[in-house]
């Protein structure tokens, strides 16, 4: 059975993202995490459909939502989400401070 899993780096992301939704709008941080879900739902069910990362870290793999990106590598029964960022934040470092942390 594929499924998806949330790796640590990940939840503490979305906890971020909770944080601000909660400040500014709840409805839209609704919003927002049952998009998550769906896009992690499509993954599962088509993981290449992301785009690769690879010049980052090999065989990682990103999927757009609303300004952040959804960042996975594929698992034999699944997808694991590394992280959970801002498309405008320095990608490379991002990955550069959690090598080896997976």
């Amino acid at each position: 059975m594929s499924r998806y899993v949330i790796n640590v780096l990940a939840s503490q992301d979305l906890n971020e993202i909770a944080d601000y939704f909660a400040e500014n709008s709840i409805e839209a941080g609704e919003r927002f995490f049952r998009a998550f879900n769906q896009k992690c739902q499509q993954l599962v069910a088509f993981p290449n459909s992301g785009k690769s990362y690879a010049v980052i870290r090999p065989g990682l793999r990103g999927l757009s939502l609303e300004g952040y990106i959804i960042f996975y590598r594929i698992l034999d029964n699944g997808i694991e989400i590394l992280r959970v960022v801002s498309g405008r934040r320095d990608l490379s470092s991002v990955f550069d401070a959690t090598n080896g942390q997976d």
